[in-house]
């Protein structure tokens, strides 16, 4: 996490704390996060230095002045006139953690070679927050590498129970076996 996106990403957050709008900014702020990534010369347009900043946040006032809160459009104008809005991302993924934090969510990341059904996600969430007593945040993502089983990547560890994790621990038993 870069030093600009602590520092401005923990401002908004507790200005949004204060005013009790973390849930609602996180949501906008989420959303934005997509459409950068999906549009990047429009990124790439804010940071456009011959551009000047009059202009460039004149671009972001008539773009989201009726679909944001106030608070996030004066963060993205106050990122692009400082010329960080390519922290932008950066900065969402501080708020998001620190929202977590307070909230009690862990993240929990369950990689498998197929999509987890509906039903195979509760369980799993389910589990997971029995054990954590937290309130989790499942996200699956599908790796074609994993042979079966999941991989649970959640706050900063992982839990291997891949076929290919299990493999790997019985070579090693039968590597260091002396018969």
């Amino acid at each position: 996490m870069t030093e600009v996106a602590t520092t401005y990403g923990q401002a908004l957050y507790d200005l949004a704390k204060d005013e009790g709008l973390t849930k609602d900014l996180l949501s906008q702020l989420t959303v934005l996060k997509e459409v950068f990534a999906q549009e990047d010369a429009f990124v790439q347009l804010l940071c456009t230095p011959s551009i000047p900043k009059q202009e460039r946040t004149q671009v972001l006032d008539d773009t989201f002045r009726t679909s944001v809160h106030p608070y996030v459009l004066n963060f993205l104008k106050i990122l692009t006139e400082k010329g960080y809005i390519k922290h932008f991302s950066d900065c969402c993924t501080f708020f998001r953690q620190q929202y977590n934090h307070d909230n009690g969510i862990i993240a929990v990341t369950a990689v498998t070679k197929l999509p987890l059904s509906q039903e195979l996600q509760s369980k799993l969430t389910e589990k997971i927050s029995a054990v954590t007593g937290k309130t989790i945040e499942l996200v699956n993502k599908v790796d074609p590498e994993v042979l079966g089983g999941v991989r649970l990547d959640l706050d900063g560890k992982s839990v291997d129970g891949t076929v290919r994790a299990r493999l790997d621990n019985i070579r090693s038993i039968l590597k260091n076996t002396v018969l």
